[in-house]
């Protein structure tokens, strides 16, 4: 008796039965329904690519083996009309076993609400009928009574990790291909056997495997597939790059019908939504980035700088309770999305609340069991001293209190702060001996308390993490930061170094326990170049050397500026100033630093002409170091002053280019 075997069919039938893989729960759900104790359609919808059609397949086998006969329109290849489409469906009518197998509806969508109203309610009782489609059933199915029990949603979503290694198994990848391989597909299984076939074919790559351009585009094809318009595409292409995409983002980088094409991209099938905007399916996301960056690398530049600022100013600008959200989304790793921020596109798993004077005690109790009692005691004598500093973490599923942490700032030195607390007592003397606070100036202290069970790095400590870089960037006139570890592990201080934030040898002490302190300099590394190396570090990795600014005292400043008035003539000596590596000439980015210390200096000189108060003055400059006169003598000559007179204006319009230099490089130029 032949069995089928020798012909094609049954081979590519035994092929596709050994890749299955998962999908318990939605054949649990078909076969209730075809012992009847279940619904009479199913409706199953999912993204491109996800495995809507090999479940069906699945599906048909599993009602064959019953003894049901067994139906299916293949919505890509029916004319979208009711009567081609009632020919085809026509054997559910036949038979109360009946099971009809509908597959790729989205080509046929137009015909969902005949379908309801028209098709089904006439099949016997008893038949079962599943729709498969890349968009969720319209709402007007759950806002039918009459549905209520008729009807079951299935969304579709990828494998789960072991079902995802069971598909690399039946495929045959070689395990050195695994991990690089997952990392790009996660549990889609397109995206798996399609890699799974490149790596199979290559012998493996090992960690160096990355999905070949003829996979890319046939994911594209597959998931995403014709756009309406290059404005479309676009914003695709933000939406991939961003780690949640909102209709201002979309705004700050394509500022033409912002709201149609945020409206458009959260209807798409593989786009999700969470309280923080859009995000689109990962391997979406890493196909529609890495296409991009093949196929326009400048564009792909452009648009990465702009959503970049945009990002950068809402980290600036959000509220309080904002902060760890902005800066989550400023450092999404967009050039490869790290597998760590996968599906994670919300911080609602923990609450951060402000210190309320009735959370004291429980401060008290978490600093205890995190630190142990020295640490508690310097818990509260800070709690006391500065209670807007701190913040409480709690659980929200439990509103358990689960982590503090607190901001200290301090601009002066204050006896009993530094005694009550050895961590702030070194931070301030690591200031002292280094560079210390100029006026108006100060540093911060970030210390944490959390219990033992969240240490390490969890998602808790990254909403931390968020906060303490949300008040680096925020900070007015801060000089130092530091971060306190107790016992940081490997990963832990690799982050905080990855961040530049170096790590110094003199550890402090509380109780039995030492302390790193990892500090940063926000005066030789500002906000604005800080954000520029971390916005280059996914292309650049962690070795992207960002140049330090030169931090100098007043009296430095005083004496470098009186040099450069000096030197102003020769610029291949104000290239030595210590000026040119100062914040007041790294703000005029793009210029040769030389050129641009002199280009200063001379607009300053020139700007005192504009008060009378100040002519003399800019005359005794002007006379002196911009027209080349050789002596003082002759300078004053020139002027027809007495030469004591010429000393006093030109002293006094020195001291008054040194203060508005100086101001220029505490505050940043005027605006």
């Amino acid at each position: 008796m032949n069995d089928g075997s020798g012909l094609l069919g049954w081979h590519l039938r035994a092929a596709r039965e050994r890749a299955f893989a998962g999908r318990e729960e939605e054949l649990a759900v078909f076969q209730a329904a075809l012992y009847g104790g279940g619904c009479s359609v199913l409706f199953v919808h999912g993204p491109g690519g996800i495995g809507k059609s090999a479940l069906l397949r699945r599906f048909a086998h599993e009602a064959a083996v019953m003894g049901r006969p067994v139906s299916m329109v293949d919505g890509r290849m029916s004319e979208p009309s009711p009567g081609a489409f009632e020919a085809e469906a026509e054997p559910v009518f036949r038979d109360a076993g009946a099971v009809l197998l509908i597959d790729s509806f989205e080509c046929v969508q137009g015909l969902e609400g005949w379908l309801r109203e028209r098709f089904l309610p006439r099949m016997p009782v008893g038949a079962l009928v599943v729709i498969a489609g890349r968009y969720p059933p319209d709402l007007r199915w759950r806002a039918d009574p009459g549905w209520a029990g008729a009807l079951e949603v299935l969304p579709l979503r990828d494998l789960r990790a072991a079902d995802a290694q069971a598909l690399m198994d039946s495929c045959g990848v070689p395990p050195e291909s695994r991990g690089p391989l997952s990392a790009f597909a996660g549990g889609h299984p397109l995206a798996l056997l399609l890699g799974a076939a490149v790596a199979v074919k290559d012998g493996g790559g090992g960690r160096r495997w990355t999905p070949r351009q003829d996979v890319v585009a046939t994911l594209l094809d597959q998931l995403v597939g014709e756009v309406p318009s290059a404005a479309h595409r676009h914003a695709l292409e933000i939406c991939a790059h961003a780690y949640t995409t909102t209709e201002d983002l979309l705004r700050a980088v394509l500022p033409q019908d912002a709201g149609t094409l945020f409206r458009w991209l959260r209807r798409l099938p593989f786009v999700e939504s969470s309280g923080l905007g859009l995000f689109p399916h990962d391997v979406v996301r890493e196909v529609v980035e890495a296409d991009l960056r093949w196929r326009d690398p400048e564009g792909y530049a452009v648009m990465r700088e702009r959503v970049h600022a945009h990002l950068a100013d809402k980290v600036r600008t959000a509220s309080d309770a904002d902060v760890p959200g902005a800066v989550a989304a400023l450092l999404y790793p967009r050039n490869g999305a790290s597998a760590d921020f996968h599906g994670r596109h919300d911080e609602g798993e923990f609450q951060e609340e402000v210190l309320r004077q009735e959370d004291v005690d429980t401060l008290l109790r978490v600093a205890t069991a995190a630190e142990g009692a020295a640490s508690a005691r310097c818990a509260a004598f800070w709690a006391e001293r500065q209670p807007e500093a701190f913040r409480l973490y709690r659980r929200s599923e439990t509103g358990e209190p689960v982590a503090f942490a607190a901001w200290l700032r301090l601009a002066r030195f204050d006896e009993e702060e530094l005694t009550a607390d050895p961590i702030v007592a070194m931070a301030w003397a690591h200031a002292r001996a280094t560079t210390p606070l100029r006026t108006g100036e100060h540093m911060a202290v970030s210390r944490v308390w959390t219990l033992p069970t969240y240490r390490g790095n969890s998602p808790l400590m990254e909403v931390i993490q968020w906060r303490v870089i949300g008040d680096c960037l925020r900070a007015e006139r801060m000089a130092w930061s530091y971060i306190a570890a107790r016992h940081p592990n490997h990963v832990w201080a690799e982050l905080l170094r990855h961040y530049g934030m170096r790590d110094i040898s003199e550890q402090p002490r509380l109780g039995d326990d030492a302390y790193t302190l990892f500090v940063h300099d926000w005066r030789a590394v500002p906000a604005r170049a800080w954000l520029e190396r971390m916005n280059r570090l996914p292309a650049g990795g962690p070795g992207a050397a960002t140049a330090e600014l030169a931090v100098l005292s007043r009296a430095e400043f005083a004496e470098a500026v009186r040099e450069a008035l000096r030197q102003l003539s020769r610029p291949d000596a104000l290239a030595t100033s210590p000026l040119t590596r100062t914040r007041l000439i790294a703000e005029r980015a793009g210029r040769d630093p030389a050129a641009a210390l002199g280009d200063l200096l001379r607009q300053v000189i020139d700007d005192l002409r504009a008060d009378p108060r100040s002519v003399k003055f800019h005359q005794a400059l002007s006379v002196t170091f911009l027209c080349g006169t050789p002596t003082q003598e002759l300078a004053a000559e020139r002027l027809g002053l007495p030469f004591s007179t010429y000393r006093r204006h030109l002293a006094a319009g020195i001291e008054r280019l040194r203060a508005d230099l100086w101001h220029r490089e505490l505050y940043g130029a005027p605006a």
